[in-house]
């Protein structure tokens, strides 16, 4: 049920992607292996659109299916919605979201934004061991950074030895701090957002002219068909 649930977001999201996606991306390169990165980049990214429009909608799934055994008690059909199936889903997002924030993303971009080691021989595995580098790098500097400021917060052994006990503690704290920021992000771009939306379909839109005087327009024009007339 979670593998089918996975790969009905997943074709989702992939017209989605693809429909908002521009022309010339991902299809319309002549380089063979610029093609294969950006279709690998295509994969990674519509994964990641899937396990995030499954987080959103893992909440009300929970709730409907809760309502659906509760109005139904002894259907034997709808019995899979039990409460292994939502824990085990719960547990599916919360890794791959994990994954995908600190793995899958940073690697897609790396790896369409690399071109290989300098010396190094020209293809998909010198820019998949680029990115696998730099990808590394990267991590370690997140890593030690969320550790140093739990440190820092915590002021005691627990939080020193946070970094070794990272499934129950590390990954929480991490995916809830990128998550803040986000948060934080979003409130401070949505009143910017509304601003250009509501100006861009002011410019768009015909002003309505209902409440508009006719006999004043009329006496307007007339003025100014006298005024021509006297200059002529």
């Amino acid at each position: 049920i979670c593998a089918l649930l996975f790969a009905s977001l997943y074709i989702l999201c992939h017209f989605i992607i693809t429909h908002f996606k521009k022309h010339a991306d991902f299809t319309a390169v002549h380089d063979d292996e610029d093609a294969a990165v950006n279709r690998i980049a295509l994969g990674l990214c519509t994964f990641t659109l899937a396990v995030a429009l499954g987080a959103v909608l893992l909440l009300p799934f929970s709730i409907i299916s809760n309502e659906v055994l509760l109005s139904f008690p002894q259907n034997y059909y709808i019995q899979w919605l039990n409460g292994s199936l939502i824990h085990g889903l719960w547990n599916l997002v919360f890794l791959f979201s994990n994954m995908s924030l600190v793995f899958l993303m940073p690697f897609a971009y790396f790896f369409t934004e690399s071109e290989g080691f300098a010396g190094s021989k020209k293809g998909i595995m010198a820019r998949l061991y680029e990115t696998s580098v730099v990808l590394l790098l990267l991590s370690l500097l997140v890593l030690g950074m969320v550790w140093v400021a739990s440190a820092i917060v915590g002021n005691d052994a627990a939080s020193r030895q946070s970094l070794y006990d990272l499934w129950e503690y590390y990954l929480p704290y991490l995916y809830s701090c990128i998550s803040l920021f986000g948060v934080l992000l979003l409130l401070l771009c949505t009143p910017f957002g509304l601003c250009t939306m509501f100006t861009v379909t002011g410019k768009l839109l015909v002003k309505p002219r209902l409440l508009e005087d006719l006999d004043e327009q009329l006496s307007c024009t007339r003025f100014e068909e006298a005024a021509v007339s006297r200059r002529i």
